[in-house]
């Protein structure tokens, strides 16, 4: 399995400026796996503390966190010496242990030329328990699941993932059968990386929705284990609104759809607590589309996105035979899987910040909008080849972008003010935007 987010791993090696890095990301999205296979790869030696049920390493970071103490301690903990150019020190579950969050400042200020990678699920709720976080002296990178790309790269699909990032979109077009269909087992599948191992080796959607559902269930516990006791049945509910409120029409989230009568000061805070952990994806209404889209952020209207499509599909009981029905699967339960799709390919890229735009009359409604810093694109998502544009029409009218988007199961097109991207490709609009805009 390849994850893209290596490359990165390896530009923070060589970085000048390395600082210890934290990978944030929900549960079971790989982070153990990557910090690993990151050890393998680029290191002579890897030294891996799980701080879960630790009694050790609790009490070694629980009194002096003087660097050379804890790095003496590591080392008779694991038996070896810690050579600081050719060892990776991993660091996982180190939300259990706050003291060892807290041990990062000393050596980012005091020991910079060790190599420290950290881990921890949950680990954006363990900071609001007043951990002492050492700002400013670490490096983050956000994990997610596996793209559709990474997906078609698990499946040995290596080459068909090289002609997307060649843009080659005649040949695309050609083989776009192949692709159609790869990205219907990704709805169904997901990215998450047990789910996506076991389907790369078995291909048995059966064993795909048990799987989807021990990690549903295990999401379902941590509400338990980790939320303040007064906010997990809020969390319940707000988590298991979220199919519900994508399949309407309008996917704005309603309080109301929660519970009959709800209000926004109900679940702010357990919408707060699935966001931080990374189980939902918030999208934000703006009431301008200007740069930047922050400045113009309507915060009571939003959209609630899950971390993955596959587990989507769980929640709603999605059956394997509608893979085979033509492509229903692209338009079940009004495009919600399409939208969520999207998202969750957009969240990957750390150069995009994702918001939509309605207009007062709801004449106009823009599923997301992207701010990449230099200018504001609209894009409208098109379950099926649905080719009529009328809301981005408006919008184009209004605000005359210097490009529209429409991403559909239609083939790549280019007009005089839309841009039409297949679904299959999504995950190269940003290049496609700039080569396009060139074009102008």
């Amino acid at each position: 399995m390849y994850r893209f987010a290596i490359e990165k791993l390896y530009k923070w090696k060589e970085s000048k400026y390395r600082k210890p890095l934290i990978i944030e990301g929900a549960r079971q999205v790989g982070k153990t796996w990557l910090m690993k296979e990151f050890g393998k790869q680029a290191y002579k030696d890897t030294v891996y503390i799980n701080f879960d049920s630790n009694t050790r390493m609790r009490e070694l970071f629980e009194t002096d966190l003087k660097v050379e103490r804890l790095v003496l301690g590591l080392e008779l903990y694991v038996g070896r010496k810690i050579d600081t150019e050719n060892t990776l020190i991993i660091f996982d579950e180190v939300q259990e242990v706050p003291k060892a969050l807290t041990s990062l400042k000393y050596f980012c200020e005091d020991a910079p030329q060790y190599h420290i990678i950290c881990a921890g699920s949950l680990l954006g709720i363990a900071l609001h328990g007043g951990t002492s976080f050492p700002v400013g002296k670490v490096d983050f990178l956000k994990l997610y699941p596996l793209s559709f790309k990474e997906f078609m790269m698990a499946l040995g699909k290596e080459r068909f993932v090289q002609l997307l990032s060649n843009q080659d979109f005649s040949m695309l077009t050609a083989f776009k059968t192949e692709y159609i269909d790869t990205l219907k087992q990704y709805y169904f599948v997901g990215g998450m990386p047990e789910v996506v191992l076991h389907f790369s080796e078995n291909k048995d959607f059966n064993e795909v929705r048990e799987i989807q559902k021990r990690i549903l269930s295990a999401y379902e516990q941590d509400f338990s284990k980790h939320a303040p006791i007064e906010i997990v049945p809020k969390i319940r509910m707000v988590w298991n609104s979220i199919p519900s409120q994508l399949a309407k029409e309008n996917k704005k989230f309603l309080y109301g759809l929660v519970r009959e009568g709800g209000r926004a000061k109900d679940y702010e805070t357990a919408i707060m607590w699935l966001s931080d952990c990374g189980l939902v994806h918030k999208v934000s209404k703006v009431t301008t589309p200007k740069l930047p889209l922050k400045a113009y952020e309507d915060l009571k209207a939003f959209k609630l996105f899950i971390v993955d499509v596959g587990l989507l599909g769980c929640m709603t009981g999605l059956r394997q035979q509608v893979l085979l029905d033509g492509n229903n699967l692209f338009v079940e339960f009004k495009g919600a899987l399409t939208e969520q799709y999207v998202l969750q390919q957009f969240v990957t890229d750390e150069v995009l910040n994702v918001y939509y735009y309605t207009n007062e009359r709801g004449a106009c409604e823009i599923d997301f909008l992207l701010d990449d810093g230099e200018s504001v694109t609209p894009i409208e998502v098109k379950a099926e080849e649905n080719l009529r544009a009328k809301s981005l029409r408006v919008y184009k009218e209004k605000y005359e972008p210097t490009m529209c988007m429409r991403v559909s199961m239609a083939d790549y097109r280019r007009q005089e003010w839309l841009l039409n991207l297949p679904l299959y490709a999504i995950e190269e609009i940003r290049k496609v935007k700039i080569e396009n805009i060139v074009c102008l």
